[in-house]
């Protein structure tokens, strides 16, 4: 159970902090419907008003402007369609770091934008180039004509999710502003961060509700967004109570027999007991403190090897996974030990009652037909 629940929290984690790190808690776009969750946005103008009103959320941690922007990427012979994500010093950096497999971050400048991208690991093969190498972005402007930048690849990511990684590449929100004839303070949209992600949906309506939130401004939470990975998300935890519902049924049954066994084993020790007056009441205390016993051994021993498992796994990945299919390359950990201490105490109380079972049998021994068993 304890190697159960840590596995499942890993799992969601992980995900989790994946679409979250490059798409925010809540987006606030121009408010539009029927939009798809990877595609170009109408341009807003920056509000101070506003900005300064989200910010002072207690629930909001940070925020950043962003745009996007489809274009064209050659290198070589090859080339490989995407869409830009533009962003800018304002973003925190320590969100992608963990995906970052070669390579530095943008350095962004503060006159003219960077001459620099960031591709996926997914991108860099098909285009088949590396960190350090020039490719050239082609991108259709707003009169139709086809304009073509020299770009450096400074940076290589891998998240391991499809919708970003064989979409999305990352550059400077100037470079999309001027390739758009955006004005300087145009920008397609805030992606914002919360303290805490359970709170988005709440925390996306009371933005909304803000009196400085301009009319023409929306906000999304990001599981509305992409609704498919979250669902599936959360299937996992009918997933993880199934398993643990089938092992409480397995432990249940084992503890009924295990004692059955014991008072089985003495049945002529409890004649005994009964012959010299020993009530039905003590006789069964005996088998219970005896169990009792055997449990916290149990209970004991089982926590400390389930969480060497984990730990051993944390340290060494030794469990493989598809990323294809599960976002990820190794069975992530993580511990709640609130779930290890309340595995362990629910595992004994569950554990004490079912005992009492078994230890009804002593109360139908008779002494003389227990002495003489054999």
């Amino acid at each position: 159970m304890i190697v159960t629940l840590a596995l499942v929290n890993g799992f969601q984690e992980t995900v989790s902090n994946k679409v979250f790190s490059f798409s925010g808690h809540i987006r606030v776009q121009y408010k539009q419907a029927l939009r798809g969750p990877v595609t170009e946005e109408i341009p807003i103008e920056r509000d101070p008003k506003a900005e300064a009103a989200i910010k002072d959320d207690s629930r909001v941690r940070n925020m950043h402007p962003y745009a996007t922007r489809y274009a064209m990427l050659k290198g070589g012979d090859a080339m490989e369609g995407v869409l830009l994500k533009g962003l800018n010093k304002e973003f925190d950096i320590d969100l992608l770091k963990p995906f970052l497999k070669e390579g530095r971050w943008i350095n962004f400048r503060d006159s003219s934008y960077a001459r620099e991208i960031i591709v996926s690991d997914y991108t860099a093969k098909q285009l088949q180039v590396k960190v350090n190498d020039s490719i050239r972005i082609y991108f259709i402007r707003p009169n139709r004509s086809l304009r073509g930048e020299k770009i450096k690849v400074v940076g290589i990511y891998k998240t391991g999710i499809d919708d970003y990684d064989k979409q999305i590449s990352i550059g400077d929100l100037k470079l999309i502003r001027r390739l758009n004839d955006w004005k300087e303070n145009e920008i397609g949209g805030y992606e914002v961060f919360l303290y805490d992600f359970d709170k988005m949906g709440k925390t996306s309506e009371d933005l909304y509700a803000l009196p400085d939130f301009p009319g023409t401004w929306d906000t999304q939470p990001i599981k509305s967004i992409y609704p498919n990975i979250f669902d599936w998300l959360n299937l996992q935890n009918l997933t993880r109570n199934v398993l643990i519902g089938f092992m409480i049924l397995v432990a249940v049954i084992n503890l009924i027999t295990c004692l059955i066994i014991l008072v089985l084993e003495r049945i002529r020790m409890v004649g005994i007991l009964k012959a010299l007056g020993a009530t039905d009441w003590m006789v069964q205390k005996i088998f219970l403190r005896h169990s009792i016993i055997i449990t916290l051994i149990g209970i004991f021993f089982g926590a400390i090897f389930g969480l060497g498992l984990l730990y051993f796994q944390k340290a060494t990945g030794f469990v493989k996974l598809k990323e294809e299919a599960y976002y990820m390359s190794e069975a992530a950990v993580k511990i709640i030990w609130w779930q290890v201490l309340l595995v362990c105490v629910l595992t004994f109380l569950v554990s004490l009652l079912i005992l009492m079972i078994p230890t009804y049998i002593v109360k139908k021994v008779k002494p003389v037909k227990a002495i003489q068993f054999r």
